[in-house]
């Protein structure tokens, strides 16, 4: 994708063109799930697939290649959807994107005492101090990780922050797909 910085990694590059990908579908979205596959591999054991995709011959061939899978099942905790995911060989990382409302540190110290995960959410949902945040997070089989948080109000490709360890629950939770 045209605004994926060339000179940062594999798995970078990939983060960004899915947080480039998704952000142009808008906000309100579903978590959308993406396996990461080789795209050298990809063009030699499945041309047809490479050329659905775009990857001609003239392109640089090195790097991932997101693919998006089927619609998680609405009404099913992220968590135990992850847990019945099992990856072919052929698929050397996954990556996930997700919207959340986040707080600021600072508001930890003023969650009500004794609130059940509904009233939680209602909580932070109506705090003022809340940020609306897309986030995807990429993990391969190697362990190596990494992650893009886009806030609603900034929402430009200039401010999405990238790191390995900006959502570290979810990379675990990725990760955990690929143990056997």
């Amino acid at each position: 994708m045209s605004n994926t910085p060339m000179a940062a990694s594999p798995l970078t590059r990939a983060v960004l063109e899915i947080d480039e990908y998704v952000s142009g579908l808008g906000w309100d979205q579903p978590a959308r799930l993406f396996a990461l596959v080789d795209t050298a591999r990809l063009r030699v054991q499945e041309p047809a697939l490479a050329a659905q995709l775009g990857l001609t011959d003239e392109q640089e061939v090195t790097g991932l290649t997101p693919i998006e899978q089927e619609e998680i099942p609405a009404g099913k905790p992220l968590d135990e959807f992850l847990g019945t995911i099992a990856w072919p060989d052929a698929v050397v990382g996954c990556a996930l994107t997700v919207e959340r409302l986040m707080l600021p540190p600072s508001a930890e110290a003023s969650v009500p005492e004794g609130l059940n995960e509904k009233k939680l959410a209602q909580w932070v949902a109506e705090h003022p101090s809340r940020q609306e945040v897309r986030m995807t997070v990429a993990v391969l089989r190697d362990g190596a990780r990494d992650s893009a948080l886009r806030l609603r109000e900034k929402d430009t490709p200039t401010e999405v922050l990238t790191g390995g360890d900006l959502v570290p629950g979810l990379a675990e939770a990725l990760s955990a797909t690929f143990e056997e």
